[in-house]
C-alpha cells in the first residue's frame, strides 16, 4: 500500500469508507471492472480506464479521481484513469469543492468556460488533470481501455465505444438534481463517498 503518501485528511477519508456495506447488487455490477483490471495484472499489461458520461461534469470525473487514487493506495502499478462526455461541458464548480473537502489538493489552472484542474493526492504524487473533454477525445486513450459507462444517458447514448476492450456499465445517480438547494453539499459528498468507496472496493480485490 502507498497510503503514507496521500494527503492525510484523505487518507482519514478513505479509511473511512465502509467497504462492507456495499449492496450485493452493486458488488456484482463491479464484478466485471475487477475481472478487467485482474487480467490486465496478471498479463502485466497497462490499464487504462475511461470514466463516460453525458457531460464530463460530475460522475464520470468523481469516478476518474477515485479510481486512480485507489489504485495508488492498493499499489497497483500502470493504472491510466481519464473521463469524458457525449459532449463537454465544464468540470462542475461544485465536484472540485467537494474532492477538496475529502482531503485532495486542488487548483484551477485555467479559467472559464472550461476550466482546467490540478487536482493531487499526495504532495509528491503525478496530478490528475481535470476538464471536461469528450469520450473520444486526443487527451485520451484510442484503444486496449475499458470504458466504464457512469450515466445511464451515456449508457443508453454510447451503445459502441470505439477502440475499448469493453465496456461495463456502473451508472449513478445524478447529483445535478440537487444543484441551487440546501442539499447540494451533502448529496454531492454522499455521491462522492459512495463513488469512492465502491471503487476502493475494485482495487481492494486485485491481486498484484
Amino acid at each position: 500500500m502507498n497510503k503514507e503518501s496521500i494527503f492525510p485528511k484523505l487518507q482519514e477519508t478513505i479509511q473511512s469508507l465502509e467497504l462492507k456495506s456495499i449492496p450485493k447488487e452493486r458488488l456484482d455490477v463491479l464484478q466485471p471492472i475487477i475481472q478487467y483490471i485482474q487480467i490486465k495484472v496478471k498479463n502485466k499489461e497497462p490499464i487504462y480506464l475511461n470514466f463516460i458520461c453525458t457531460h464530463n461534469s460530475r460522475r464520470s470525473h468523481l469516478s476518474q479521481v477515485w479510481a486512480q487514487t485507489a489504485a495508488f493506495y492498493y499499489g497497483i502499478d500502470r493504472v491510466f484513469c481519464y473521463s469524458g462526455g457525449t459532449e463537454a461541458i465544464a468540470l462542475f464548480p461544485m465536484v472540485a469543492a467537494t474532492l477538496k473537502d475529502h482531503g485532495f489538493e486542488v487548483f484551477s489552472l485555467s479559467k472559464e468556460p472550461n476550466p482546467v484542474f490540478n487536482i493531487k493526492y499526495g504532495p509528491n504524487e503525478h496530478p490528475i488533470i481535470g476538464f471536461s473533454k469528450t469520450y473520444d477525445s486526443e487527451f485520451n486513450p484510442k484503444s486496449d481501455f475499458a470504458a466504464i459507462m457512469t450515466c445511464s444517458q451515456a449508457d443508453a447514448g454510447c451503445p459502441f465505444i470505439s477502440g475499448a476492450d469493453q465496456r461495463i456499465p456502473i451508472t449513478y445517480e445524478d447529483p445535478k438534481a440537487f444543484d441551487g438547494t440546501s442539499q447540494q453539499v451533502q448529496k454531492y459528498s454522499e455521491r462522492s463517498l459512495q463513488i469512492a468507496t465502491e471503487l476502493t472496493y475494485v482495487f481492494a480485490q486485485i491481486n498484484s
